[in-house]
């Protein structure tokens, strides 16, 4: 994390911004695994993602690490 007057806080800027507004059922896919396929988003709780993608199923994903992109023109897996 950084320091920000003198209070340690744990802030990535990586994966903190477009992941926070994923919501059940978003339909996304992770750019640094593009094999994984399209995945659609089973719940977003407290920087834990789990996603449910076509070639590897269920996977929990911490946001600090990776950004997952959404694929608003897809049709679900």
């Amino acid at each position: 994390g950084r320091k920000i007057r003198g209070v340690r806080h744990n802030v990535s800027i990586k994966g903190c911004g477009m992941n926070a507004v994923l919501e059940p059922g978003t339909l996304v896919r992770n750019p640094a695994a593009p094999d994984w396929g399209l995945g659609q988003v089973q719940s977003n709780i407290d920087g834990r993602i789990t996603v449910n993608f076509e070639h590897v199923g269920k996977v929990v994903i911490e946001s600090r690490h990776v950004t997952l992109v959404p694929d608003y023109g897809a049709a679900p897996p």
